[in-house]
C-alpha cells in the first residue's frame, strides 16, 4: 500500500440529507474566523472537497463537514461545511450532523438530559441544545445566525416560465422563495425531477436580475437556493405547518426539510405578520421528514428587522469511514459526469 493521504469519516443524515463529518486525518488549516479557514480551504485547499464529495468516493446528494479548532473566545468547537460544488455559511442539515457526531464519538462530553455548547460556523456563532438519553443524541436544536428579507414580492423573468414572482431572503445561505403553486406544485416525491429543473432556472434568473449581498459580510452575496413554498395549515395540535422544497446546485432536491430555507422562510412570514415570536412553525420536505423552527428574537441588520431562529432536528449516524488516496489513483481529486451532476451547456 503507498497512500498520499488517509481521512476519517463519520457518515450521518438529518431528515435524509446525507451530510457526513470528517473527524481525523486533517489538521487545523490557517485563519483566525472559521470564515477565513472556509476561505482558505475554498481557495488553497479545495482538493480535500474534492477528493470526497466527488466521485468515485462521493456524490452530488452528499456534504461534507470538516471540524476544526476555533479561535473565538465563545466557541468550543468550530467547522467548516462543504457542498458538492462550493462552500456556504452555514447549514441547518450539516449543524445537527456535526453536533450529533461529535456527541455521539465523545469529541464533544455529552451531558444527559441537555447537553450545550458553542460552535463556530463560517456564518457565525451558532448556539447548541442537543437532548440526549443513554448515550444517543435525540435531537438538537440549533440558535442560527441572524436572518432577514432583502425583498417581499420581486418578480423575474424566467425562460419558458415567463415572470415569476419571489421573496429573497437570509437565512445562513441567500434564497428566492417561490410559491410552489404558482408554478404548478404540490411538493410531492414523483415531482422531484421537475423541481430541480424549474428551481435551477429560477436561481439562476434571480441571481441575475436581484443582486443580494450581505450587509456585514459582502462575500456572502448572490442568490443560490430556490425554496419552493407550499401552503400554511395548522396540524392536529394547532401548530402552524407547511411542506417546502428546496434546490440545490448542480441540481438536486434538498432531502430535508431544510434548516437555512426553514430560517428564510420564518423570516419572510415574519416580515408579512404571519407568524409571532415563540410561535413553532413545522416545516416538512417532499419525503415527509420534519424540522421544527421558532423566531427567538428579533434584532437589527443595517437598519432592518432581522429574526433570530432556533431549529430543532435529528440525526442518524450511518457508517465509519476510512477515504484513502493512492498515490497511483488516476483522479486524485475525483471527478465529475454530466448524467447526474447537472452542467449548464451553454
Amino acid at each position: 500500500m503507498n497512500f498520499k493521504r488517509m481521512i476519517n469519516v463519520v457518515g450521518a443524515h438529518a431528515g435524509g440529507e446525507r451530510n457526513d463529518v470528517i473527524t481525523g486525518g486533517v489538521v487545523d488549516v490557517p485563519g483566525q474566523s472559521m470564515f477565513d479557514k472556509m476561505t482558505y480551504l475554498q481557495e488553497q485547499k479545495d482538493e480535500i472537497r474534492k477528493l470526497i464529495l466527488q466521485e468515485p468516493r462521493g456524490n452530488v446528494t452528499q456534504c461534507v463537514n470538516l471540524v476544526l479548532p476555533s479561535n473565538h473566545p465563545e466557541a468550543d468547537i468550530g467547522f467548516v461545511i462543504m457542498e458538492s460544488e462550493y462552500y456556504v455559511p452555514m447549514s441547518g442539515t450539516n449543524t445537527i450532523c456535526t453536533v450529533t457526531v461529535l456527541l455521539e464519538t465523545g469529541m464533544i462530553p455529552m451531558i444527559e438530559p441537555i447537553t450545550r455548547f458553542t460552535l463556530e460556523a463560517p456564518g457565525g456563532l451558532v448556539g447548541i441544545e442537543a437532548r440526549c438519553e443513554n448515550g444517543k443524541c435525540i435531537d438538537v436544536k440549533f440558535s442560527n445566525v441572524p436572518c432577514f428579507i432583502f425583498g417581499l414580492d420581486k418578480h423575474v423573468e424566467v425562460a419558458g416560465l415567463g415572470t415569476v414572482k419571489v421573496d429573497v431572503s437570509y437565512g445562513g445561505m441567500i434564497y428566492a422563495i417561490v410559491d410552489a403553486t404558482s408554478v404548478g406544485f404540490s411538493l410531492t416525491p414523483d415531482e422531484a425531477a421537475d423541481l430541480v429543473v424549474v428551481g435551477e432556472k429560477i436561481k439562476k434568473a434571480a441571481a441575475e436580475q436581484l443582486p443580494a449581498i450581505h450587509p456585514e459580510q459582502p462575500l456572502i452575496h448572490t442568490i443560490n437556493q430556490t425554496l419552493f413554498a407550499g401552503p400554511v395549515s395548522f396540524n392536529e395540535t394547532g401548530e402552524k405547518t407547511a411542506k417546502n422544497a428546496v434546490i440545490v446546485s448542480p441540481g438536486r432536491l434538498d432531502r430535508s426539510p431544510c434548516g437555512t430555507g426553514t430560517s428564510a422562510r420564518l423570516a419572510v412570514m415574519h416580515a408579512r405578520g404571519q407568524i409571532a415570536l415563540q410561535e413553532k412553525f413545522i416545516h416538512e420536505s417532499v419525503i415527509g421528514t420534519k424540522f421544527t423552527g421558532v423566531i427567538e428574537e428579533l434584532g437589527q441588520i443595517a437598519g432592518q428587522t432581522s429574526i433570530k431562529p432556533s431549529i430543532s432536528g435529528s440525526a442518524w449516524v450511518t457508517g465509519f469511514y476510512q477515504h484513502v488516496l493512492d498515490a497511483s489513483d488516476p483522479f486524485p481529486e475525483g471527478f465529475t459526469l454530466g448524467d447526474t451532476w447537472k452542467k449548464e451547456r451553454n
